[in-house]
């Protein structure tokens, strides 16, 4: 089991629908899909496994804005955010209080489609490794310890996230090549 404790953002691109029932006005939208690669870099992706939110779900757990503590949409233990997890990924149901205004502007953004995109952070408590045939790396995340997803305005897949996995590349490659230099070293004295 692998783990790496240090809090990792991912986003993507997603159809959020905005609905009013009630007078109550909500964000709809799945924060995470099963199955799909995400491109960190060339040569290397990551894949959330349909298990991965199994036991992530029942914290304390926020919807912000942009990753953003100081502009809170909703949380778990208020009732305000609901998250579940079905055949297709991790679903989040926001409740928009109508006397914030900076949740009413959210709403309305992503109502008209200027942001359409969702994120969540989160620590991979346990992951997969999978070095392919064409020299490429996937990641699979086996489960996280999940503290907030965000409707985005950008992608969080920029920046220290990427950097991260860059570094974990590099140094698997480099103990990769070790290996193969080692089993060469064996082979050529036993040839000898």
């Amino acid at each position: 089991m692998n783990k790496r404790l240090e809090k990792q953002m991912r986003t993507r691109s997603v159809e959020f629908t905005t609905r009013e029932e009630n007078d109550e006005k909500h964000i709809v939208g799945y924060f995470s899909v099963f199955g799909d690669e995400y491109e960190l870099f060339p040569g290397a992706t990551e894949s959330v496994d349909p298990h991965a939110f199994d036991d992530a779900l029942t914290g304390d757990i926020r919807a912000l804005i942009n990753h953003d503590t100081t502009l809170v949409l909703g949380r778990t233990t208020a009732g305000t955010l609901k998250l579940e997890v079905d055949n297709h990924g991790l679903r989040g149901d926001i409740l928009i209080n109508p006397d914030d205004q900076d949740a009413v502007n959210a709403w309305a953004r992503v109502q008209r489609g200027d942001v359409s995109q969702c994120s969540f952070g989160f620590d991979i408590l346990d992951e997969e490794t999978e070095w392919r045939e064409d020299g490429s790396v996937h990641w699979t995340i086996k489960a996280v310890k999940l503290y907030e997803v965000s409707v985005c305005t950008f992608p969080a897949y920029q920046g220290t996230e990427v950097s991260a996995r860059q570094a974990q590349y590099a140094d698997v490659k480099k103990r990769r090549f070790e290996v193969w230099k080692e089993k060469t070293r064996e082979r050529m004295r036993s040839k000898c």
